[in-house]
C-alpha cells in the first residue's frame, strides 16, 4: 500500500511527571533505563524539520510532562520557525505564569491542560498529588495571556456521575474546547480496569448530558464526547488508522504509529538516531506491518467497515486476544467479542479505589486489598 503523509507528529518528550493517573498512556516500563536518555535538543529540532518536509503541520509537545524539559523554548521557538501548529499537552503543575507568556511570545500556539475530576479531593486524588487549584490558576492564565484552552478529562467510573459539573467547570474557565475522553483500557487503564469501567448506565446518561451542553453552548465551546470503546458496536480507527496520519516520537527516538505500539511483541521501532523521519514513516517494519487492509484476517478482511475503522485497535486486540493481527475484540463481528462483553458484566459496583502510585512501578491490581478502600 502507498502510504500517505503524516498530519500530526505527537513529540512525547519525557515520561516524567508529577502526577501518577491510574490510566496514564505511558509505557508501564516508562521508568526504565532505555527511556532515560532522552533527545537532546538538537535532535529534536531535526526531528521536527524532518516532520515539516514530511507534510507535518501539527505537533503536539507531550510526554509525561513536558514542561520539565528545561530546553522546551527552545523547541517552541523551532517548531514556530518551521510553521509548526504547537500545542503544549501539560498537567500544569510546574507552570508559572512567567514561563507560559515567554513562551506565548516564542510562537507556541494552543495549550491543552488535564483535568482530573470537578471537585479538588476527587481530581487530587486520582492524580495522586494536590495540583487542582494550580490547573484552575494555570487555565486563567492561559486565558488571560490569549491562547485557545483545550481541558482534557478523561472520564471513567469514578468521574461521570459528575460531568455535570465538569461541564460547568469548564464554562467557568472559559474553555474553548472540552475534550470528555472515555478512558481506554491498556497500559496503567488495563491494570486498573475493574476500577475505572463505567456502567452502561453512567456512560448513557453522560453522554445525554454532554449532547444537551453542547446544544446549550453552542459555537462558544467545542464538547467533544469520545464513547468508551467497550460499549460501541464497532471499533474505532486507532489514531486514524494504523500509520495513516500520525506518528508518535517516545523520549528516546523511538518512532510508533500509536502510544501504545511498543508493547507488541516482534516489533522493532525504528529510532530517529538512527534513521530519517522520511525512511521510518514510508520503509520501516513497523509503520508498514498494520498499514491499510491487506494484512487482515477474516471477518475484517470482506468487511465492508475495513477502511473505515481498519480492524481497530491493534493493541486492544493484543491485550484482550493475545494476537495483535486479530479483530479488535470491541467489533461485534469479532470471534472474540465476548471478551468484552464478559468485562463489562463483571465490573464491580462503583466504589471509592484508591488508584493513586508513589512509583513508576505498576499499581496493584485492582481488586486486590492494596488496590481498593471503602
Amino acid at each position: 500500500m502507498l502510504a500517505s503523509r503524516p498530519l500530526t507528529l505527537v513529540a512525547e518528550l519525557t515520561y516524567r511527571c508529577p502526577l501518577r493517573c491510574p490510566y496514564c498512556s505511558n509505557p508501564l516500563d516508562c521508568g526504565d533505563a532505555r527511556y532515560r536518555r532522552e533527545l537532546t535538543t538538537e535532535e529534536w529540532v531535526r526531528v521536527f524539520r524532518e516532520a515539516r518536509s514530511l507534510g507535518v503541520l501539527q505537533l503536539g509537545l507531550s510526554g509525561g510532562e513536558p514542561l520539565v524539559r528545561r530546553d522546551l523554548e527552545d523547541l517552541v521557538a523551532a517548531a514556530a520557525e518551521l510553521g509548526l501548529y504547537s500545542t503544549l499537552v501539560t498537567s500544569a503543575v510546574p507552570l508559572t505564569r512567567e514561563r507560559l507568556a515567554r513562551l506565548r511570545e516564542l510562537g507556541l500556539d494552543h495549550v491543552q491542560i488535564s483535568v482530573q475530576d470537578s471537585r479538588p479531593d476527587e481530581s487530587d486524588r486520582i492524580a495522586g498529588t494536590r495540583s487542582f487549584e494550580r490547573k484552575l490558576e494555570a487555565a486563567e492564565w492561559v486565558k488571560a495571556l490569549g491562547f485557545p484552552l483545550t481541558l482534557n478529562v478523561v472520564l471513567h467510573r469514578q468521574n461521570l456521575d459528575r460531568i455535570e459539573e465538569i461541564i460547568d467547570l469548564a464554562e467557568r474557565l472559559g474553555a474553548d474546547r472540552l475534550e470528555l475522553a472515555n478512558t481506554q483500557y491498556m497500559g496503567w487503564a488495563m491494570l486498573n480496569r475493574a476500577a475505572l469501567l463505567p456502567t452502561r448506565e453512567q456512560l448513557e446518561r453522560a453522554e445525554k448530558v454532554a449532547a444537551e451542553a453542547r446544544s446549550r453552548v453552542g459555537p462558544r465551546m467545542q464538547i467533544i464526547f469520545v464513547l468508551s470503546d467497550y460499549y460501541e458496536d464497532y471499533p474505532k480507527p486507532c489514531m486514524g488508522g494504523w500509520g495513516r496520519r500520525a506518528m508518535v516520537v517516545a523520549p528516546n527516538g523511538d518512532v510508533m504509529p500509536c502510544h501504545g505500539a511498543v508493547v507488541i511483541p516482534g516489533l522493532e521501532f525504528a529510532n530517529v538516531r538512527d534513521h530519517p523521519l522520511e525512511w521510518i514513516w514510508f520503509e520501516s517494519e513497523a509503520f508498514n506491518r498494520f498499514r491499510g487492509t491487506d494484512w487482515m484476517p477474516e471477518p475484517c478482511r470482506s468487511c465492508d467497515r475495513r477502511e473505515i475503522d481498519f480492524g481497530g485497535c491493534r493493541c486492544q486486540a493484543l491485550l484482550l486476544t493475545g494476537d495483535a493481527a486479530a479483530t479488535d475484540p470491541v467489533c461485534r463481528f469479532s470471534p472474540h467479542h465476548d471478551r468484552i462483553v464478559r468485562a463489562r458484566e463483571e465490573a464491580p459496583p462503583s466504589r471509592l479505589v484508591n488508584l493513586t502510585f508513589r512509583s513508576m512501578k505498576p499499581p496493584a491490581p485492582a481488586g486486590s486489598a492494596v488496590a481498593e478502600s471503602k
